[in-house]
């Protein structure tokens, strides 16, 4: 490889590196903002256009983030464990995924229960006059659990209370059901693979990239 070759190559890697910290960086700091409320910087994280689809929101993410507030008000504490982000650039386009766990604190005929989500997260981010922010926040749903937040109590379900709900988010289907939030039946999620393969198809080809 020349000298020139070489400088050039090692300044496109800088850039994309450059950008791929940019990407994780926002996506952090959207999911930051959410659990600590802070609304107008979690807000600023997204494009005026970005679309948000979740468990219980489908829409504009200046909406979802509004949502959110509201949530958080009726008492619905989402909290929210990260994986580490893996971000690919194309261009001025880029799509970042991680592993999530949603805790959701609740109470259930009496008992105080704390669900457990267990979630991959997917963020499109766009470069639009020279800045990264969010175009999309979507999710496909792996499974979830529910635990009793004071040792030695009995999580208050049954079978028949989560027959009618996805396997892949049945007890989130329970709990948000409860705070009156309903949850679409048609998300994408592991007991449906072909929900998640064409969620990941659309996602990385809207990005020109092979899922």
């Amino acid at each position: 490889m020349t000298a020139n070759k070489y400088v050039a190559a090692t300044a496109e890697s800088i850039a994309l590196a450059a950008h791929a910290s940019a990407v994780t960086q926002m996506v952090l700091a959207e999911r930051e903002c959410r659990d600590m409320g802070r609304w107008d910087r979690m807000k600023a994280c997204f494009h005026d256009d970005a679309v948000v689809r979740i468990s219980w929101f489908q829409g504009n993410a200046h909406d979802f983030v509004e949502g959110s507030r509201e949530m958080a008000r009726r008492g619905v504490l989402a909290k929210h464990r990260l994986g580490p982000p893996s971000v690919r650039v194309n261009g001025t386009r880029a799509v970042a995924t991680l592993a999530a766990i949603i805790d959701i604190p609740a109470e259930l005929r009496g008992v105080q229960v704390m669900l457990s989500s267990h979630a991959r997260v997917f963020y499109r981010a766009e470069l639009r006059r020279g800045e990264w922010r969010l175009s999309s926040f979507e999710v496909f749903y792996m499974r979830d659990e529910l635990a009793a937040q004071i040792p030695g109590e009995t999580v208050p379900v049954t079978a028949a209370d989560v027959a009618g709900y996805r396997r892949s988010y049945r007890f989130m289907s329970l709990v948000l059901a409860q705070g009156g939030f309903s949850v679409r039946d048609d998300l994408a999620g592991e007991d449906r693979p072909e929900t998640v393969d064409a969620l990941c198809r659309e996602i990385y080809g809207w990005a020109g990239l092979d899922p």
